[in-house]
């Protein structure tokens, strides 16, 4: 999903998105109100950003900033998952794959991503998955990373 597309289904969902100076963080969530850092580079960096704080919505409950506390790492853990859920997902991969997309950097343009958020997912893929799925007709492998269509016999 692009910026534009996560900015909908926030406020499709009765969320107030604000681009705002940040000091620490990138994004903020405070109940219904999403803060985005006013000076990232890019949309596609915002969008990861954006997806993220939706998966902090959906997924997490209270202050989890404290990453000592075991608790709030699996929250932020579920977090990240829904925002790569939201942003890539598997289904998006094998898209990236279907049109051609051959490397990370290639695959990060067409999911307007940015490279460290793929590679961030496909690693949080690998860890949930193991070496490899199946979807659909397809083999996704996360070490090393390959997208394989499957041939049937008709």
């Amino acid at each position: 999903m692009t910026y534009e597309q996560l900015l909908t289904t926030a406020d499709q969902d009765g969320l107030l998105v604000k681009e705002k100076k940040l000091a620490k963080h990138d994004g903020l969530l405070n109940g219904r109100r999403i803060a985005i850092r006013k000076n990232i580079a890019t949309q596609a960096e915002k969008s990861c950003v954006l997806a993220e704080e939706l998966g902090h919505h959906y997924t997490s409950s209270g202050d989890i900033l404290d990453q000592t506390d075991v608790m709030n790492q699996k929250q932020e853990y579920r977090a990240r998952l829904y925002g790569y859920n939201l942003k890539i997902g598997l289904t998006g991969l094998i898209r990236a794959y279907e049109a051609g997309c051959r490397n990370l950097y290639e695959m990060a343009e067409f999911l307007d991503a940015t490279e460290e958020y793929l590679r961030e997912a496909i690693q949080c893929y690998r860890s949930k998955y193991g070496v490899c799925t199946a979807i659909d007709n397809y083999v996704i492998y996360f070490e090393p990373f390959a997208v394989m269509r499957m041939i049937t016999a008709d």
